[in-house]
């Protein structure tokens, strides 16, 4: 199983996943619950995930978080 990849995300990527955390205003408590839980080296599956964060909702694929979603908004894959 791959892990998240916390460096070198391409950096279409990285606009997008910053864009993403301005436009649904995380809270930074909800980016230290995030990063608490990228310190721990996370394996994920190759396909489709998610992990929610109590209103914060990461969704990835494979290695690479793809966006943030917040209440309200659909997430799809296994969830973690």
């Amino acid at each position: 199983m791959p892990r998240v990849r916390r460096r070198n995300v391409p950096e279409p990527l990285l606009r997008h996943l910053i864009q993403r955390l301005r436009e649904r205003e995380i809270t930074a408590e909800q980016l230290a619950a995030l990063r608490g839980w990228l310190m721990t080296e996370p394996e994920v599956p190759a396909g489709p995930w998610y992990k929610e964060f109590g209103g914060l909702t990461v969704c990835g694929d494979g290695e690479l978080i793809k966006t943030f979603l917040v209440p309200g908004q659909l997430a799809f894959g296994t969830k973690l």
